[in-house]
């Protein structure tokens, strides 16, 4: 199965329902599975007084407190109609993430397929359990978290799906930082989630380029998930750290690439490698003249390209054995040479 591949709009269209329209229509033209948003109120999710984030401060001067910097990002319910009825349109899946326990159930009427749970909820129980009981797909990402409270996370949401937990829920990798530095990802996390967890694991990537997220794959990805822009210029908290639609679009085939070079595992020659298997394999070949009847000797013989006659394995058995007919110095010797 291939990779799932998300186009994490996020925030990137500064409340301006336009420039969310054109993040839909760039990552349906970068080939991702899924465009996604995020749904909250700021009233809901953050203390008034609360600072920014060092990369926000960074990257979104503008505004002074988290609560000012959210409040200018917020779409309305009509925008969110708007958006999943377009992704819709286009065939590429709408998901949001919501981040409180309303804009959840507003995210089901709308028909959302999976709940994609952000780092931060991750220690919010009853968040968790409100998601888990719509029994929808989850995607939980663990940036910031340590092993007991991804564990703590899963044993939340687990009773509500059973013993089928892996059919439904993706562990995403994540290093919560803006962009995140190379010594900081840690991409070997992901074997820890998926062996400690035996759940499928995936990776959120806010590092520059697609180096990381294609390394992430192969080392067993189902789920990437990538911040995207249609301007890194643009003000706001997580352009900077976001790919044009043109990197987009590369870090999709990058992706596709990577699954077609790991294929299937099964360890046998390519179709494309059996005509030079022939040519550069030898084979035992006569050294001198014979004649019908006449015994051969290993000075008889000599292993020589091509492949295509009795394999070099086999000379055991071709030592002592008889000529058929009658055969030239050079001959590649066939099974039919052989006395039976």
């Amino acid at each position: 199965m291939n990779c799932f591949i998300i186009a994490e709009a996020g925030v990137n269209h500064n409340g301006d329902l336009q420039l969310a329209k054109e993040l839909v229509y760039a990552a349906k033209e970068s080939g991702a599975d899924a465009v996604k948003f995020q749904t909250f109120k700021a009233d809901t999710l953050v203390n008034k007084t609360v600072e920014k984030a060092e990369y926000q401060k960074n990257n979104a001067p503008e505004s002074a407190t988290q609560y000012e910097m959210l409040k200018a990002l917020e779409l309305s319910e009509e925008d969110h109609y708007l958006l999943s009825e377009l992704a819709n349109s286009l065939g590429i899946e709408f998901m949001s993430t919501g981040f409180d326990e309303q804009s959840i159930d507003f995210l089901i009427s709308l028909g959302v397929k999976r709940l994609k749970i952000p780092s931060g909820e991750i220690t919010n129980v009853p968040y968790l359990q409100h998601c888990a009981s719509k029994k929808l797909p989850l995607i939980i990402s663990t940036g910031m978290c340590d092993l007991q409270e991804v564990r703590v996370a899963i044993d939340t949401v687990k009773p509500y799906y059973g013993n089928s937990l892996s059919d439904y829920l993706v562990l995403l990798h994540c290093t919560s930082n803006y962009p995140a530095a190379y010594q900081d990802v840690n991409l070997k996390a992901m074997r820890t989630l998926a062996d400690e967890f035996q759940l499928p694991v995936g990776y959120s990537d806010h590092t520059l380029g697609i180096l990381v997220p294609t390394l992430a794959v192969g080392m067993g990805a189902c789920v990437i998930e990538k911040h995207f822009t249609m301007d890194k210029s643009l003000p706001g908290p997580d352009h900077l750290a976001s790919m044009n639609p043109e990197e987009m679009k590369n870090l999709v085939q990058s992706i596709r690439d990577a699954e077609t070079v790991l294929g299937s595992g099964e360890k046998k020659p390519s179709d494309n490698e059996l005509p030079i298997r022939a040519l550069v394999r030898r084979s035992i070949t006569l050294r001198r003249d014979l004649v019908k009847g006449a015994q051969i000797s290993k000075e008889d013989l000599i292993l020589l390209r091509p492949g295509t006659g009795i394999a070099p394995s086999e000379i055991s058995n071709i030592v002592g054995a008889r000529l058929s007919m009658n055969l030239s110095a050079g001959t590649t010797l066939l099974w039919e040479h052989i006395e039976a």
